[in-house]
């Protein structure tokens, strides 16, 4: 299918208000909407296709416009790849920042110029995409500047739903992190999944030394050997039996306490090193996981911890506010009371589409 067929089927799925009422949405079990879904418009604000059939029904449809998308607070740019997929196929063009740019209050990050009627139905899946994952890359670079130079891990994603896991995990990679849990989101950003291992397994197999050499004999060698010791004994206890066993192999182990037992603290950090380094493992890290804040990060990193597994802070990120304005119809500056008409200086934008032509 070509480009403008494409299109057209696709926009003609919501064409109006009357098609929105008779579109009937199966219950196929899982809620997401597929990539398809979202192209077709099913994921706007319902008043973008009202708005587009009266448009339409006016002639005014195929007005040209400039679009400025900006954030409403500083914060870290991500999902500008997304957001140029979302409109690739449209009769536009497009400026933007780059993923990872660091923002100010007010700074626009996208003009888009184009017929209104041709992606102004997009507003709402182009404002949930940037400004969800600059959320979540926001609070990843604020635990990153904390944690330095000590790496942080996103373990994020069972913390959101599985149908943005990836676009969570991608968007912390933007915003700093070293490394990330999900398969997919790590694989999309070109790196390799990070990991250790759950207590599941530490449970089921019934002893941490057996599963650590069970982990050993059946991991590719190129995996590091991250062993949890927090589930049966004394972590300090189990933590001298990985190593006897597993000597050099040994990475790092992994402390994720929980809160029922105190949680991850610094002092447990401090005893388990002391005494790695007295039995001859000095080189043996400790990384730690499990409800960690910034609050708690400074006085772990003092302590010696040399990884951090962060989930649910990064995934519990809020979305960093973005707004879209039309400040250009049709060659006139524009804008609603209390904006100035026209567009607004800006840092310089690259281009990252040049498909709408000036009718």
């Amino acid at each position: 299918m070509n480009r403008e067929s494409r299109d057209q089927d696709l926009r003609s799925v919501i064409h109006d208000i009357q098609e929105v009422g008779q579109f009937h949405a199966a219950d196929r079990g899982i809620r997401s909407a597929t990539p398809e879904e979202v192209l077709a418009g099913l994921t706007a604000d319902v008043y973008f296709v009202g708005t587009r059939q009266i448009l339409n029904h006016l002639k005014l449809d195929h007005l040209p416009v400039t679009a400025e998308v900006f954030c409403n607070h500083e914060g870290v740019l991500a999902g500008v790849d997304e957001a140029i997929a979302l409109l690739r196929e449209l009769p536009v063009s497009v400026e933007a920042l780059p993923d990872g740019a660091l923002l100010a209050e007010k700074d626009v990050v996208m003009r888009i110029t184009g017929r209104y009627g041709d992606f102004g139905l997009y507003e709402t899946a182009l404002l949930g995409i940037l400004a969800s994952s600059s959320g979540w890359a926001t609070r990843t670079r604020e635990v990153v500047q904390l944690a330095e130079p000590v790496p942080v891990i996103s373990f994020g994603a069972r913390h959101v739903h599985p149908a943005v896991a990836s676009v969570m995990d991608r968007a912390a990679l933007v915003g700093g992190a070293a490394g990330a849990s999900s398969i997919l989101g790590a694989k999309q950003a070109g790196q390799v999944p990070s990991g250790t291992m759950p207590h599941a397994l530490l449970l089921m197999v019934g002893d941490t030394v057996e599963a650590a050499l069970a982990y050993d004999q059946v991991m590719p060698e190129e995996t590091p050997r991250v062993v949890l010791v927090d589930t049966f004994k004394d972590e300090a206890e189990e933590a001298l039996r990985v190593a006897s066993k597993l000597g050099s192999k040994l990475k790092a182990i992994r402390l994720d306490t929980p809160r029922e037992r105190g949680g991850v603290t610094p002092a447990l950090v401090r005893e388990i090193k002391a005494r790695l380094q007295q039995a001859g493992f000095p080189e043996v890290g400790v990384f730690v996981s499990g409800g960690i804040t910034p609050d708690r990060i400074g006085s772990l990193k003092e302590a010696g911890v040399t990884g951090f597994g962060i989930g649910s802070y990064i995934a519990g990120a809020p979305p960093l506010d973005m707004t879209m304005d039309l400040k250009v119809v049709d060659g006139k500056p524009v804008a609603k009371r209390g904006r100035i008409p026209g567009l607004t200086p800006s840092r310089p934008l690259t281009s990252r589409l040049s498909q709408f032509v000036k009718p």
